[in-house]
């Protein structure tokens, strides 16, 4: 009887053993996908902010680099202060 005993408890255990990780695992999986779903969005909406901020920049004119910065108005103007003795 006490042989019976021990292998019904390791029958058991083995059971349970069982169950428990079947358990975890559908727990995890779970658990994974809303980990990856919630994932997925967050870099949905980044990508959404930055095409949104990208085209906005582009559109705006004036957010533009002005291609004329840095450039005098008359160039001669400087050159005719040097030039001409009588100024």
């Amino acid at each position: 009887m006490d042989q019976f005993s021990q292998k019904s408890i390791i029958a058991i255990a083995v059971v349970v053993l069982i169950i428990g990780l079947a358990g975890g695992y559908f727990y995890g999986q779970q658990k994974g996908y809303q980990q990856a779903e919630a994932d997925i969005k967050k870099l949905d909406e980044v990508a959404a902010k930055k095409a949104t901020d990208e085209a906005a920049k582009a559109a705006n004119p004036f957010q533009a680099m002005n291609p004329l910065q840095g450039v005098e108005a008359n160039p001669f103007q400087k050159v005719k202060k040097i030039l001409n003795p009588f100024e």
